[in-house]
Protein backbone atom coordinates (compact mmCIF):
# COMPACT_ATOMS: atom_id res chain seq x y z
CA UNK A 1 0.00 0.00 0.00
CA UNK A 2 1.07 3.35 -0.87
CA UNK A 3 2.41 5.57 2.02
CA UNK A 4 -0.38 8.86 1.70
CA UNK A 5 1.08 12.42 0.75
CA UNK A 6 -0.18 15.05 2.42
CA UNK A 7 0.01 19.17 1.65
CA UNK A 8 1.11 21.40 4.09
CA UNK A 9 -2.41 22.61 4.61
CA UNK A 10 -3.57 19.16 5.03
CA UNK A 11 -0.88 18.74 7.62
CA UNK A 12 -2.87 21.69 9.02
CA UNK A 13 -5.84 20.26 9.35
CA UNK A 14 -4.75 17.03 11.25
CA UNK A 15 -1.63 17.61 12.96
CA UNK A 16 -2.58 21.48 13.76
CA UNK A 17 1.04 22.72 12.26
CA UNK A 18 0.08 25.27 9.90
CA UNK A 19 2.06 26.05 6.53
CA UNK A 20 4.08 29.01 7.66
CA UNK A 21 5.76 26.96 10.59
CA UNK A 22 6.51 23.93 8.19
CA UNK A 23 8.02 26.43 5.56
CA UNK A 24 10.32 27.76 8.71
CA UNK A 25 10.98 24.23 9.96
CA UNK A 26 12.26 23.31 6.34
CA UNK A 27 14.26 26.53 5.77
CA UNK A 28 15.80 26.07 9.20
CA UNK A 29 16.49 22.49 8.50
CA UNK A 30 14.51 21.21 11.23
CA UNK A 31 10.94 19.64 11.83
CA UNK A 32 9.63 16.52 9.31
CA UNK A 33 11.68 14.90 5.93
CA UNK A 34 9.69 16.46 2.97
CA UNK A 35 9.29 15.89 -0.66
CA UNK A 36 9.71 18.84 -2.88
CA UNK A 37 8.80 18.24 -6.58
CA UNK A 38 11.19 19.77 -9.43
CA UNK A 39 10.88 22.83 -10.59
CA UNK A 40 11.24 26.71 -9.13
CA UNK A 41 7.98 26.55 -7.13
CA UNK A 42 8.05 22.79 -6.45
CA UNK A 43 4.81 21.35 -4.50
CA UNK A 44 5.92 20.60 -0.82
CA UNK A 45 4.31 17.08 0.15
CA UNK A 46 4.80 15.26 3.59
CA UNK A 47 4.46 11.65 4.06
CA UNK A 48 1.75 10.49 6.46
CA UNK A 49 4.49 7.24 8.48
CA UNK A 50 7.32 10.06 8.28
CA UNK A 51 5.12 12.86 10.13
CA UNK A 52 3.92 10.04 12.95
CA UNK A 53 7.64 8.86 12.68
CA UNK A 54 8.98 12.65 13.62
CA UNK A 55 6.13 12.62 16.13
CA UNK A 56 7.01 9.82 18.08
CA UNK A 57 10.34 11.36 18.46
CA UNK A 58 9.62 14.56 19.41
CA UNK A 59 7.51 12.52 22.41
CA UNK A 60 9.50 13.63 25.73
CA UNK A 61 9.10 11.37 28.81
CA UNK A 62 8.44 13.20 32.01
CA UNK A 63 11.91 14.67 33.52
CA UNK A 64 13.10 14.88 30.00
CA UNK A 65 13.85 11.77 28.71
CA UNK A 66 12.79 11.28 25.23
CA UNK A 67 10.07 8.26 25.22
CA UNK A 68 11.64 4.90 23.95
Amino acid sequence: MADQLLTPKQVYAEYGFSPGTLANWRWAGIGPEFIKTPGVSGRIKYKRSVLERWLDCQTVKTGGQRAA
